[in-house]
């Protein structure tokens, strides 16, 4: 029965309640403040000159027409700005570091590259300015594909790369030859994913203004990374850090596609400098398509052995990634590789394993660490693999996948990864169980006149990624840790800082519930700041699902900290030890005595205002700092997703009818915003599997210039999506929580391609690729006849 705010009747902690989001009146009601939002007197607007050809080199850029427009103020180019552009470095001799210029000053390598930056009174005169620019171009090559960059007649993307390769990694080399000449069962598959675009419903944008007084240039952007920003914006404008602060306002989704640091940024941010001005641009949704930063195109060759039973004895990968032209700020162009590498066996005891994997550069927009870097690629290819073995040895597949279960924790994989324990088989026995009760395979197996498949995925996430889970990557740039601090005002009320960023996450909610079990207070009572580089003492931001982990680990200490001060307090106070007293609901409680209490506010005001009746080696005010890391592999969410799919073979749509997530990311901190995470999540994989997809025609053009061509799904395609949670408490965090942000994206599109497949069971079609188009399905169907 629900206490009204949230918890169950008698329950006392908030980890655990569905308190509501407590961001959720102002961004439901209109009054959340977005980077468009905000209105700087004399505030100048900024558009970008961009190239239309995907390959060519600049031999001039005249803005002097551009100049004399009504409005524009300034125009600049490479050559006007004259900064350095942004090198993003792993430290390892297989990768080839490049820099990507501000703005392209001798060469273009994509469409849609910025070529210069015009600044106008208002975004009208702006875009009037653009119109004007002359720049003269000389068309090279260009390469689109991976095929294409990898001919040995290629084009180079940059002169410094050899073979048009960012990274090519051998990180695991057994030698698995002798194990697959030996096997019973040798199964393939090739299987490719499609170029796409992360789309937040509010895309990229800053203001950038000089600041006299504080002797600094501050930022407002849409980001994930504030800290990284600062970092950036240092480096390329010649200003020290604290010179430099970053302030992100509400942002409405990243998906990853915030978490790198954008060139326009800075080109404005220098414009704003140069100019003594404010300077707003906002990205518009055409921009977004085809001129930000992308994700996901991959390609992999895999074979793996088995034994009669359907057990795996050995893996061999060949992963390509096409990273597009340029490596980001900070993560590189080695994040997708090297992810899809280290993390291919997944959820499944793999004894021997060889891979490769490379970066391949083409004439393409970058990619970005889109949600769920990888993963949703690498589970497509266990997933084939085990319905694969199943068909080859005539076992049921579901029988295959719990032969090959991880089921005895920690466990150490072949990839020398730690797993920490959680739910495999029970999620995968759950899903099956429900789907059966409902009567889905009855349906499945006894309608003559509908062509219906039932699909599974299983699959872990890898969250939590500490320090030393990045330093293995060798980026010269290593997050990890994140840092906390929690006061409390002489009131009574509290603030947190983190370091860790939302952008839809709802972390008001989720860190003031763990801040408030440790303080005895209300979520109400707590007021949680982010995304200012000068009020958080530092932070790496919100990705790769990490902040519940390692943000809200630095909150319960911080936290808990605190508490243990007021303890201290309210023991003087009322005359015992603090081992003595219990904070509840507001209050310093005696153990030993239901009348001796103090209020908490009353223990603030002592600290601040009254601070004579402090203990006399205490010193006044209340606050405490924490930093929390994970230092082990990082922790493993697991989940899996179980589909039913309907085919019409007529027209070869697919329409999904049933959607259960069954899934365990440890402690579930607020099971609403769990919820509502693995909801978008999963509409989001089911977008990858069957609608979006940005593809580029023969001189490398983007074939989506608009959601008109690039389809996302509404509510219309999108099924109810059911979920059951399992709970493994995590070992390594301080809140027993696992992150859980990217998952329902990592399974959905597994666990559709696999209903299509088994829709397709009876006419010998198989499909190893995404999106499903009906295209492709009708186009099969015709190949199989």
């Amino acid at each position: 029965m629900s206490g009204g705010d949230g918890r169950v009747t008698g329950q006392r902690t908030w980890v655990g309640a569905s308190v509501p989001r407590k961001e959720d009146p102002r961004l439901l009601t209109g009054r959340g403040r977005f980077v468009d939002d905000l209105r700087q007197a004399g505030a100048l607007s900024a558009a970008f000159v961009r190239s239309p050809l995907a390959a060519a080199q600049i031999n001039a850029v005249d803005l002097s027409g551009v100049r004399s427009v009504d409005g524009v103020l300034a125009a600049f180019s490479a050559a006007d700005l004259g900064l350095s552009g942004l090198t993003a470095l792993l430290e390892r001799a297989e990768f080839t570091p490049t820099t990507m210029p501000i703005l392209a000053a001798d060469r273009v390598r994509y469409a849609g590259e910025p070529v210069a930056i015009v600044v106008a009174d208002d975004p009208y005169a702006a875009e009037d300015g653009i119109e004007q620019a002359i720049v003269d171009y000389s068309p090279g090559r260009l390469v689109t594909s991976i095929g294409d960059a990898l001919a040995a007649d290629a084009p180079s993307v940059h002169d410094e790369l050899r073979a048009n390769t960012f990274l090519a990694v051998n990180p695991f080399s057994d030698d698995v030859d002798e194990v697959f000449a030996a096997a019973e069962c040798v199964v393939r598959t090739s299987l490719s994913s499609q170029r796409q675009n992360a789309l937040p419903l509010e895309p990229r944008g800053c203001l950038a203004e000089w600041v006299d007084r504080d002797d600094q240039l501050v930022v407002h952007i849409s980001s994930q990374v504030p800290h990284q920003v600062r970092t950036a914006l240092a480096r390329c404008l010649g200003l020290r850090e604290r010179q430099v602060r970053v302030i992100v306002p509400d942002v409405g989704g990243g998906f990853g596609l915030k978490c790198v640091v954008g060139r326009e940024e800075i080109a404005v941010a220098a414009a704003a400098l140069r100019l003594r001005r404010p300077v707003k641009w906002i990205e518009d949704r055409r921009e977004g398509l085809f001129a930000s930063f992308l994700g996901r195109e991959q390609r992999h060759q895999v074979r793996a052995a088995f034994d009669g039973d359907g057990r795996i004895l050995a893996l061999d990968a060949d992963i390509r990634c096409d990273v597009g032209a340029y490596s980001v700020f900070p993560f590189t162009s080695g994040v997708e590789p090297l992810m899809a590498a280290a993390e291919l066996p997944g959820v499944y005891q793999v004894p021997r394993y060889r891979a490769r994997a490379c970066a391949i550069a083409t004439n393409k927009a970058p990619t970005a660490p889109y949600r769920g870097v990888s993963r949703p690629q690498i589970v497509l290819v266990m997933e084939r693999l085990m319905e694969r073995a199943a068909r080859e040895l005539g076992l049921d597949a579901l029988v295959v996948r719990r032969r090959n279960l991880i089921d005895t924790f920690p466990y150490i994989g072949v990839n020398g990864i730690t797993y920490d324990p959680g739910s495999y088989r029970e999620s995968l026995d759950r899903c099956e169980q429900r789907l059966r009760e409902e009567g889905w395979f009855e349906l499945r197996d006894g309608a003559a006149d509908r062509v219906i498949g039932i699909g599974f995925a299983c699959f872990n996430e890898r969250t939590g990624y500490g320090t030393e889970a990045f330093a293995q990557r060798k980026m010269s740039v290593v997050p990890g840790y994140d840092i906390s601090e929690v006061r409390m005002d002489p009131g009574g009320g509290v603030t947190v800082t983190t370091g860790t960023s939302a952008h839809g996450q709802g972390h008001e909610t989720t860190l003031a519930q763990i801040a408030a079990d440790q303080l005895g207070l209300r979520p109400d009572a707590v007021k949680v700041r982010q995304g200012d580089t000068d009020q958080v003492s530092y932070g790496w931001g919100t990705f790769a699902s990490r902040s519940a982990a390692i943000g809200g680990g630095a909150v319960r200490l911080a936290s808990g900290k605190l508490a243990t001060r007021i303890r201290v307090i309210a023991a003087h106070l009322l005359d015992t030890d603090e081992d003595n007293i219990d904070l509840d609901d507001g209050w310093c409680r005696r153990r030993d005595d239901p009348d001796g209490a103090v209020p908490i506010a009353e223990v603030a005001e002592v600290a601040y205002l009254r601070a004579h009746r402090l203990p006399k080696d205490l010193d006044p005010g209340l606050s405490a700092q924490a930093t929390f890391d994970v230092l082990t592999s990082g922790t493993f969410s697991n989940a899996t997703h179980g589909v039913v799919a309907e085919l019409d073979p007529r027209t070869g749509q697919t329409r999904l009818l049933r959607y259960l997530v069954v899934e365990d990311c440890g402690v579930v901190i607020n099971p609403k915003i769990v919820d509502g995470q693995v909801r978008g999540g999963v509409a989001q994989g089911i977008a990858g599997a069957l609608y979006e997809q940005i593809g580029y025609d023969a001189d490398g053009q983007p074939t989506a210039g608009s959601l008109i061509d690039y389809l996302v799904p509404t509510a219309a395609e999108i099924p109810e999506i059911d979920i059951e949670h399992l709970e493994t408490p995590c070992a390594f965090t301080e809140t027993g929580a696992k992150g859980m942000g990217e998952g329902g994206t990592i399974g959905a599109p597994a666990a559709v391609l696999n209903a299509v497949n088994d829709a397709l069971r009876d006419t010998g079609v198989e499909l190893d690729a995404v999106p499903i188009t009906p295209e492709h399905v009708l186009r099969a169907l015709e190949c199989s006849r």
